[in-house]
This record gives structure tokens, sequence and C-alpha cells, in this order.
């Protein structure tokens, strides 16, 4: 039976950061493509009304409402399809982490959905739900714990190809050319 050890708070943080990095690739991407079909519709069709909404400070309220709900939607949408697929994100892939139940299986899409959604939970009053990593026995986050998972270290799968290196080469008594062979 192989025991894992649970990740700790360090390298679970890296590997956020990470997710983070990708998941503001896809909003700036959708930034700018939502942005140039705000700004195509105002020139073809009578933006004048369009730009007076963009100085009345409630329609900005609104649009900053609606791009925080949608933002939430994609980092849902983004952990739940890692942990329910494989158990990791590419963050926790480049770390080698993985989530798993409690008991140590990988876990459905449902669980991890309540995984993400849990996020939120666990950023609330000054992220202390991430926090608490660092001094929870089992390295369990608030969101972990909703959920029921653990993150732990996944070790390397095994290389089916390359070379096996032995970690204190054996000390030679000759140069490798003198060296005889019993047949000789």
């Amino acid at each position: 039976m192989t025991i894992y050890k649970y990740a700790g708070f360090w390298r679970r943080f890296i590997a956020y950061m990470i997710d983070g990095c990708i998941i503001s690739v896809i909003l700036i991407v959708l930034a700018f493509i939502a942005g140039v079909a705000f700004f195509a519709g105002t020139v073809s069709g009578g933006g004048n009304t369009l730009m007076a909404d963009l100085e009345n400070p409630e329609k900005i309220a609104s649009l900053t409402v609606w791009f925080w709900v949608f933002s939430s939607l994609i980092n849902i949408a983004y952990f739940t399809y890692f942990y329910g697929t494989t158990g990791r994100t590419p963050g926790k892939m480049m770390l080698g982490l993985q989530v798993v139940s409690t008991e140590g299986k990988p876990i459905s899409f449902g669980i991890a959905f309540l995984r993400s959604v849990g996020y939120m939970v666990s950023s609330l009053v000054f992220c202390l739900g991430f926090i608490w990593i660092g001094f929870d026995r089992r390295k369990q986050g608030w969101h972990d714990k909703i959920a029921g998972t653990v993150v732990i270290i996944r070790s390397p799968e095994t290389p089916t190809e390359g070379v096996f290196i032995p970690e204190s080469p054996a000390p030679r008594t000759q140069p490798l050319e003198k060296q005889e062979t019993p047949d000789n």
C-alpha cells in the first residue's frame, strides 16, 4: 500500500497562482472579444446612448457585478472540470499534486463542484480558509473540509522509457579499457 504525504500551504499556493494566471488569460481573451463586440455595436448603430450609459455610475456598478458573476462562474467551471476529470488542475499537475477524497479515492464531479464553490467560503474573512491549510493536521482548507477532500503529493509515474542510473555507482578498481572479462 502506497502512502502519500499531504500537500502543504506553499506548494498548493503556487499551484493556485499558476491556475489563477491561466484563468486570467481566459478572462482577458473573453473581455477583449466582448469589448470588440461592444465597440463594433456602438459604431454601427447609434452609439450615443451606449456611450452615455458608460458615464452612468449605476450602469458601471451593474457591469462590475456582472463581470464578478461571470468570472466566478469561469472559476467554478475551471476547477470543477479539472478536479472532476483527473483531480488535478494544470497548476497541480506541474507541482505533482492531486485532489482525492479523504479515503484516497478519486472525486466525482459533484464533489469537485462542491469543492470549487467552497473556495468562496475559504476566501471570506481575509482568506482564513486558505490560511487554515498551514495549521491543519491533514493540510485541509475549509473548502477541503466542506467537500471531504485532501490534496496529496503524487509521486511521478513509473517511466516506461529511459535509462536507470543507480544513485551511487559501484567503485571501479581498474580503468574501463583495461578491465578483463572472465572469458579472456
